[in-house]
């Protein structure tokens, strides 16, 4: 059980969502479209064949889902901007009527006391960009520092915390390097491309948001499961190191020591992008704070023909809808990781949570036992890992709500709040008000049954 003494009085509680998994509206008040729109318009790209086109319309609900967030007892609402809501093509013009909503959604946060942490980029790329050559190219990320510089100027003198990025190894490996993701490229030396420019237009954009919102913190938010070999032999054990390097030392070296991997380089060889003089310095900008996504771990084999390390799934532990092995020590050993071999000062938990079939029972509510010990778990290693000394200022729940999960569409809930997606109500799960009660005990309150 989670020990609730661990966690200061000014431990941030938060919940997650992005843009494209959320908003819906996807042609209103001047959206452009987004490489997820073309992406999922492409027969067998999403496992139920659907799309972001409505998701939860938390664009019209949003007032509705920020109660719920106050009801709930949150500190901070971590959410994403949509670029293409901003800049319809990418670039140039700005689409003021886009920009209208996160101001409204600003304000809404702060008047219900809730500190908005506000993402510029979670995977959804205007197509317009794409159409140019993607994140590829260096010019994507010059285009992205203009938006950042359009959303800075307005949301600046009222939002306190920025992130720049979501989760770059998944923006460039699955979408360019491993086609699971939008837009679907098969190409390592694309991958390492479009992981360089995202990496420099973070840098880019750290300076540029430090302009518009000088007293706000500025980070960055990345993913990291540890990685295992499956046996002990040296090709495994290889394999491991391997799939670390490309996942987490790639992103990690670059960002917190301005370098990449010398080991990686040599493994990539030719397919290694240009890396201009200075880029590497912008990369490692320092930051006020990293945001951390953790649910599970890897084991990996090396692969009988020297191809790249293949997958095998956990030899024990419950699974998660996902098929991810519930492994709660990776959380620990992830922002351990961080702290001690990276010398980060100032961490969240920037996204943790489970998909289970949930479904409504005769009572209406849904019961959702599963994700509460889930939850619980990973929460004590939390914990465990700020009793050892970690940095941990907060913690973020994935998600708010059920949504588009990506390739996998609707077909997997992660939400504190069930959405019945035909009529968009909105259903409160047994894990909201675990979580709203936890809130409430790490603060002292005690609340009315």
């Amino acid at each position: 059980m989670t020990p609730l003494s661990s966690f200061p009085a000014n431990f941030v509680w938060g919940a997650a969502t992005s843009a494209y998994q959320t908003e819906g509206a996807v042609d209103a008040d001047g959206r452009g479209e987004s490489i997820w729109d073309r992406f999922c318009a492409a027969s067998g790209s999403i496992k139920d064949g659907t799309s972001g086109a409505v998701a939860c319309d938390f664009y019209g609900k949003h007032r509705q889902d920020v109660d719920l967030m106050r009801s709930l007892g949150l500190d901070a609402f971590r959410f994403s901007v949509s670029w293409p809501r901003v800049l319809p093509a990418g670039r140039g013009p700005v689409n003021a009527r886009g920009l209208d909503f996160y101001d409204r959604l600003v304000d809404e946060l702060l008047a219900a006391g809730i500190e908005p942490y506000v993402n510029l980029f979670h995977w959804d790329l205007p197509q317009p960009l794409q159409d140019g050559g993607g994140w590829p190219l260096r010019s994507t990320a010059e285009a992205f520092v203009e938006y950042a510089a359009a959303v800075g100027e307005r949301l600046g003198d009222r939002v306190g915390h920025w992130i720049t990025h979501n989760e770059p190894a998944c923006a460039s490996w699955l979408g360019y390097g491993l086609g699971i993701h939008a837009p679907a490229h098969r190409s390592t030396s694309e991958a390492l491309a479009a992981a360089h420019h995202l990496l420099l237009s973070h840098g880019w954009a750290v300076g540029e948001l430090r302009r518009h919102a000088p007293r706000a913190e500025v980070g960055i938010v990345i993913d990291s499961w540890p990685v295992y070999p499956w046996t002990d032999s040296p090709e495994d054990v290889a394999a491991a190191s391997l799939a670390d390097g490309t996942m987490n030392r790639w992103f990690f070296d670059a960002l917190f020591r301005g370098e990449y991997p010398a080991d990686m380089l040599e493994h990539f060889g030719r397919e290694v992008p240009a890396i201009e003089r200075g880029d590497l310095a912008v990369i490692a900008t320092p930051l006020d704070f990293v945001g951390a996504n953790n649910y599970s771990r890897r084991f990996v084999r090396a692969s009988p023909d020297g191809g790249a390390p293949l997958d095998v799934r956990a030899p024990s532990g419950e699974l998660t809808a996902m098929g991810w092995e519930i492994y709660p020590a990776g959380i620990r050993e992830v922002l351990t990781r961080l702290h001690r071999e990276y010398g980060i000062r100032s961490l969240f938990v920037a996204e943790n949570g489970a998909a289970f079939g949930d479904v409504r029972t005769h009572d209406g509510a849904i019961h959702d036992l599963e994700r509460i010990r889930y939850l619980d778990a990973y929460l004590a290693e939390v914990a465990a890992a700020m009793a050892d000394g970690v940095p941990v200022r907060g913690y973020f729940v994935w998600s708010l709500l059920d949504n588009f999960e990506w390739a996998e569409g609707y077909s997997k809930r992660f939400g504190l709040v069930f959405v019945d997606y035909p009529t968009l109500e909105r259903i409160p799960k047994d894990s909201f008000y675990w979580y709203r009660d936890l809130i409430a005990r790490t603060r002292g309150v005690t609340l009315a049954a």
